[in-house]
């Protein structure tokens, strides 16, 4: 497991890496600033961790 993390890292450190994690951080900050999709997140948010202590919240 160890060595597909280190594939993932050194993937991640290499130019063509960099590029595809620059590409993916625009498209989810274009993604979060459209107010119907903001609202999901935000609605998502809440159930998440708005729901705990109440047995609404995902069970463990």
């Amino acid at each position: 497991m160890a060595s597909l993390l280190n594939k993932v890292i050194q993937f991640a450190n290499s130019p063509k890496g960099k590029q595809v994690i620059r590409q993916a951080t625009d498209k989810a900050q274009t993604f979060a600033k459209d107010p119907k999709n903001r609202a999901k997140i935000e609605e998502a948010r809440r159930r998440f961790q708005g729901g705990r202590g109440n047995g609404s919240g995902p069970v463990r």
